[in-house]
């Protein structure tokens, strides 16, 4: 477990750094987003879950990062790592062909992929840690559902979106794994 938050508070930490290092150099980073189906934008699916608008975006991004990797980690060591890079290539790779033509940055695409990833597994699994993970997950993010649908401007719900349904297949994926 103390791995696990280790390496939970590290992640965050490093997308800090990043915008804090973003607020010093002065090149707008959020340009390395997913900008939808041009070529320049492709770089973009790697990199935006790094990038945040301001510090009020990155905050509301750290707790339930913090929560879900260090779970993701503890509960997933085998695969957590693959889990984590699938999520970001799979959903950024999704807004990038469907997403609306603006620049999507942030990390929240991560943790709805993440969110249903837990939940899912608890059903698929049907083992009792993943159970007991999808409900606290359900109950302390669950509402995060709403997300995926367009409303917020300025909010890529396309990443919500794409990334909850990244979350359940790769728990239908890895479902046999332990």
């Amino acid at each position: 477990m103390k791995n696990s938050i280790v390496i939970a508070i590290s992640v965050v930490a490093l997308l800090w750094m990043i915008l804090i290092i973003n607020y010093i150099i002065p090149i707008d980073f959020n340009q390395f987003g997913i900008m939808p189906r041009r070529t320049e934008g492709i770089k973009g699916i790697l990199f935006a879950p790094f990038l945040h608008l301001d510090w009020r975006h990155l905050a509301s991004n750290s707790m339930p990062l913090l929560v879900l990797l260090t779970g993701l980690f503890w509960l997933y060591k085998k695969v957590a790592i693959r889990i984590l890079v699938l999520s970001t290539v799979i959903g950024g790779s999704l807004v990038w062909l469907l997403g609306r033509e603006a620049f999507h940055i942030g990390a929240s695409g991560v943790i709805f992929s993440l969110v249903a990833f837990f939940i899912a597994s608890g059903v698929f699994k049907r083992d009792f840690k993943a159970i007991l993970l999808a409900i606290f997950v359900f109950f302390m993010y669950g509402g995060v559902v709403w997300g995926i649908l367009p409303g917020q401007a300025g909010v890529s719900w396309e990443s919500h979106l794409f990334g909850f349904i990244a979350g359940i297949g790769l728990a239908y994926f890895f479902r046999d794994v332990e």
